[in-house]
């Protein structure tokens, strides 16, 4: 019996080529400190389906979700991040001993003004799928 495909290194993947891209990450929430021009990408990650990848019951697939929300300090700049994480995104991912599908985009609601903080920022959260198998 195989043990259930690891998260980590798929979440490691996507978080290496939104840096790559030059954008700054923060995995559950705003970076730490938060870029000086405000513009920044935060991830939330599922934890993940897995599934057989035959008749034989072999558990090896899995099918990732995660939510990439863009964040500046316009409206104009928040989609400019949101374009910038579609770019990274557009190829298949790097993720050792898998085999990885392109991310899927599912989209989301438009940009969002935050009140709550200040000054306050636009978002736009972005809905995707990574899937792989062994």
């Amino acid at each position: 019996m195989s043990s259930p495909p690891d998260i980590g290194p798929h979440i490691e993947a996507v978080t290496a080529v939104l840096t790559g891209r030059g954008l700054v990450v923060g995995e559950g929430g705003a970076p730490n400190p938060i870029p000086a021009k405000g513009m920044y990408v935060a991830l939330y990650f599922d934890p993940g389906q897995v599934g057989s990848e035959s008749l034989a019951d072999r558990r090896t697939n899995l099918a990732l979700g995660f939510q990439a929300t863009c964040v500046g300090p316009t409206a104009v700049k928040c989609l400019w991040v949101a374009q910038q994480l579609r770019v990274a995104l557009f190829g298949p991912l790097t993720v050792a001993g898998r085999a990885t599908w392109r991310p899927e985009e599912l989209g989301g609601p438009p940009v969002q003004r935050d009140d709550d903080v200040s000054p306050p920022v636009y978002y736009l959260p972005v809905q995707y799928r990574l899937q792989s198998a062994s």
